[in-house]
Parts: C-alpha cells; sequence; structure tokens
C-alpha cells in the first residue's frame, strides 16, 4: 500500500507497456493524463453521460487499486500497472484523447469506488460486454442502462453491489513505494512493525504454520521476529526473522491474496488494518511522548554536531524543539519544515544509529547510557536488558512501588511489569517496552538526575 490509510490520488503512474512477464517499456505519465488515455481507449465518446462517468469511475478505481496494493512491485516488478487488457486496462502512448471524456475525467479522477466500512479502492474489474465477458462491469452493458435512465452511481450498483460508496475530493500526492528504506529486527520500533505485525497475524488466519502474536503493537520484538521466521520458512525465504525488502513484499503480496484486494469477492481494507501506534506527523503545539522521543533524539544529535542546538526533554514541541528540528532537517539535506513526518523520523533514526556507530571501541563504556537504538521487549537477551535490569532492581529497591527486579540478562516477566510500573508513574503509554522515552526515565530515576 503506498501510503497507510486512506488512499491519495497518485501524481503519477508507471506503465509497463506490454504483460507483465514480457520485456517491454516502462513509461511514467500524469495520473490525470493516463486516465484520460485509457477512457479514450476503452470508451466512444458518444455515449451518454451516465455511462461514461460509472465507467470512468471503475478505470480510475482499477488503477487505485493496483497502486493502493503494490500489486505489481510487491510481486518483484518496477511498473504500477500494465497496458495489457488480459490483466490490466488499454493504454498507448501518444493516442489522442477526446473532448467530452477529458471533460469527464476532469471531474471524476479524484474520486474512486470503495465497499462500505473498507479503506482501500475496490477491484472494479471490467470487460466491454461484447467480444468478452466477467463477472464485473460490461461497458457496453453501461449504455443500455443508461438509456434506461439509470445514473452513474445506480449503474455501477448493478454490477459491484448495494454496499458500495464513492469517495470525492481525495488528495493528490506523491506515492512513494511502501518499504521502510532498510530492513526490520528486533528492537525496531514503527508504524512499519505494526503493518508487519497486522500482516503476518492475517496471513497465519490461512497459513496456520506462522504463530498469530498475541499483541500488534509496533515493537519487533523476539515473538515478530518468531512469526516472521515462520513465514519466510513457509515462502522458501532464507529464515533470518529479519524483514528485508524481499520478506517485506512477499508478505504484503501473499496478504494481498489472502484478502482478495485483486478480486471481485475482495474482504477488502477496514480501518482496524491499519493500527498505526504512533503519530505520523508532529509540529510545533505537539505534546506527548512522540514528542519526548523527537527531543531524546535531538539531543543527542545536537550533543555530537555543534550545528544543532541540542533540546529540553519536555514532551512539548515548542519553540526550541522547532529551532532544533529545522537545524537537523537542514543538516541532514532535507527541505527544513520544522515538522516530523515519515521521512523525518527515519533520518532522525540512520543519524542517531550512525552516532552509536562511530563511538570507539575502547569509548562505548562512557556511552553506556544513551539509548542503543532499539528497543528492549519480552525474550530479548542481552548485555543492554543487563544494564537496565541492574538500573530497575536499584529503583525498586528503593520505592516500594515498583517491583522487584533480578538481573538476569532476559527481559522477563519481573522486568516488563517494573517497566510498566514506571511507565505509569510518569504517563508514557504502559507498552512493557524499553523505547527511547522509557530508557531516558530508567536511566534518569537510576542516576537521581533529571538530564
Amino acid at each position: 500500500m503506498a501510503i497507510p490509510g486512506f488512499p491519495t490520488i497518485p501524481e503519477t503512474i508507471t506503465v509497463h507497456l506490454g504483460p507483465p512477464d514480457t520485456p517491454a517499456q516502462n513509461v511514467t505519465v500524469p495520473f490525470l493524463s493516463y486516465v484520460k488515455n485509457v477512457a479514450s481507449n476503452e470508451l466512444y465518446p458518444t455515449w451518454p453521460i451516465s455511462a461514461l462517468r460509472a465507467n470512468v469511475y471503475a478505470i480510475v478505481t482499477f488503477a487505485l487499486n493496483r497502486i493502493y496494493n503494490e500489486w505489481y512491485p510487491s510481486k518483484g516488478y518496477d511498473f504500477d500497472i500494465t497496458n495489457t487488457t488480459a490483466f490490466d486496462q488499454k493504454f498507448s502512448p501518444g493516442t489522442e484523447t477526446f473532448r467530452r471524456i477529458n471533460y469527464v475525467v476532469d471531474d471524476l479522477f479524484d474520486s474512486y469506488v470503495r465497499k462500505k466500512n473498507t479503506v482501500g479502492p475496490y477491484f472494479t474489474s471490467f470487460c466491454n460486454g461484447t467480444t468478452t465477458t466477467c463477472n464485473g462491469l460490461s461497458q457496453w452493458g453501461t449504455v443500455d442502462q443508461a438509456k434506461e435512465g439509470k445514473n452513474s452511481f445506480q449503474i455501477l450498483q448493478s454490477y459491484y453491489g448495494n454496499d458500495i460508496e464513492l469517495v470525492g475530493d481525495v488528495p493528490v500526492a506523491k506515492i512513494e513505494q511502501t518499504y521502510p528504506g532498510k530492513p526490520l529486527r528486533v528492537g525496531d520500533i514503527s508504524n512499519d512493525v505494526a503493518r508487519i505485525e497486522l500482516q503476518l497475524n492475517r496471513i497465519a488466519d490461512n497459513y496456520p504454520a506462522i504463530p498469530k502474536l498475541e499483541a500488534v503493537n509496533g515493537v519487533y520484538g523476539p515473538l515478530t521476529e518468531g512469526s516472521g521466521r515462520a513465514f519466510q520458512k513457509v515462502f522458501n525465504l532464507v529464515p533470518t526473522g529479519i524483514v528485508d525488502k524481499a520478506t517485506w513484499y512477499q508478505v504484503n503480496s501473499i496478504y494481498n491474496s489472502v484478502k482478495k484486494l485483486g478480486e471481485l469477492e475482495s474482504e477488502g481494507l477496514k480501518y482496524e488494518d491499519y493500527f498505526t501506534p504512533y503519530n505520523k506527523r508532529l509540529e510545533l503545539g505537539c505534546r506527548g511522548v512522540e514528542v519526548e522521543a523527537l527531543q531524546y533524539y535531538l539531543r543527542v544529535i545536537g550533543n555530537y554536531y555543534t550545528d544543532i542546538e541540542p533540546t529540553d526533554i519536555t514532551g512539548v514541541f515548542d519553540e526550541q524543539t522547532l529551532k532544533s528540528l529545522k537545524k537537523f532537517q537542514t543538516f541532514a539535506g532535507m527541505k527544513p519544515t520544522g515538522v516530523v513526518e515519515l521521512d523525518t523520523v527515519r533520518k532522525l533514526q540512520d543519524v542517531y544509529s550512525a552516532i552509536l556507530d562511530s563511538i570507539p571501541l575502547e569509548s562505548k563504556a562512557s556511552y553506556e547510557d544513551i539509548y542503543p537504538g532499539y528497543a528492549l521487549t519480552t525474550g530479548l537477551k542481552n548485555d543492554k536488558v543487563t544494564q537496565m535490569q541492574t538500573y530497575l532492581k536499584a529503583i525498586a529497591e528503593a520505592d516500594p512501588n515498583i517491583p522487584p527486579v533480578q538481573v538476569t540478562g532476559t527481559y522477563d516477566k519481573q522486568t516488563y511489569a517494573a517497566v510498566k510500573a514506571i511507565q505509569n508513574r510518569y504517563q508514557i503509554p504502559e507498552t512493557g517496552n524499553i523505547g527511547p522515552v522509557t530508557w531516558y526515565r530508567i536511566v534518569s530515576l537510576y542516576r537521581k538526575d533529571a538530564t
């Protein structure tokens, strides 16, 4: 899916000029021009206006379904759609378009058809209804219905059911492929992780060899790793438990398949299929744990790079945070918008990780109180777990309201309970995992210091 949640209209679409598996040219054209071209190749301008409108709705929605579900990229192709009617819809570069059809497209290109209580564009398959027939919309059949006096929506309902609805005034935006740019592994925290967890759980309904996750929380822990490794075994990928690009798109492809997103009897994508535990946009005036995490990253990065002013960790996106963020964005080669969206989050994490990697081995001990760049979660075993258990044990001994912790090196139930108690006290989401904000709070309590 090109953008999690609600679809947008893409600025451009990449068309493969041939069947999917054949060598052919790819062309990238404006989405509006693409729809006008397809409509002019598929339809006749003399048709009744309600027939033209019904067909344009179907053409736009079909293309959005392909793009939104990353139908072809998830199968390893470098295009969004083909121009072969056996698979998709007719597109002929350079074909003249018809003025009457263009008027309809200009009016409807930012609208699409979906099933009620779903989010994504429906699979509005169609055929001409004369030389070919199908279970979807019949193009010539729409003409007959228009002559009977039906409007475009009634025509669409006759083919796709009474449980469809039209979505209009959809914003236009540049759409990037969804792969986050680097593999997901144990310790990662993001909406990308939540997406993979949701998809793996749905796939597990059809493939019981893949263990289902009890909690979908956007934290890539050992259980998520185990589910990912099982998926890789089932689908003949190297079972590393790491979600690399090949695994990401294989998960997407199988998810599309089990949800039947490219079929008329599609299960559809519902609102609950888009659980995003972390805010996707932070700006001046925002408050909360995501702002604290942003300030933590900016603070560490600002102490390392003198061009970026460190921030106080207050949980409030104030002018100081805005100034520091803009300097970071400039430093990172980004447009200094002062707004945090997905690209900024990923860049912050990349720069932070690069700082950690640059610390010489002999100096590591001096930086032990810096968040390691990954979350600590149930089942994890390493020296950072040992460190946090040491701190938690001392905190619990001084505060009877914090459950006792033993230093075992394994993130166990005792550790989980103590972490949740601290999160509850300091109004941090009670995940039981140690992310940057919880890490900072535990270190601060242990050091009896607020910095």
